[in-house]
């Protein structure tokens, strides 16, 4: 499969995700360029990203 085409999958998984879940997706997928994570971080609600540090520390 297409790398793009799979990192559109991923993006809209996590766009669908609850908080958790993007959690996961975010801290657990591999093989994302720097722009793909700042793209779905993008879509992470700002006032979780305490708990999203927190999982990747």
């Amino acid at each position: 499969m297409d790398n793009n085409q799979n990192f559109e999958e991923i993006k809209e998984r996590f766009k669908n995700a609850s908080v958790d879940e993007k959690i996961r997706i975010y801290t657990t997928t591999q093989g994302l360029t720097v722009e793909q994570f700042k793209e779905l971080l993008r879509m992470f609600p700002l006032k979780y990203l305490d708990k999203l540090e927190k999982a990747m520390a």
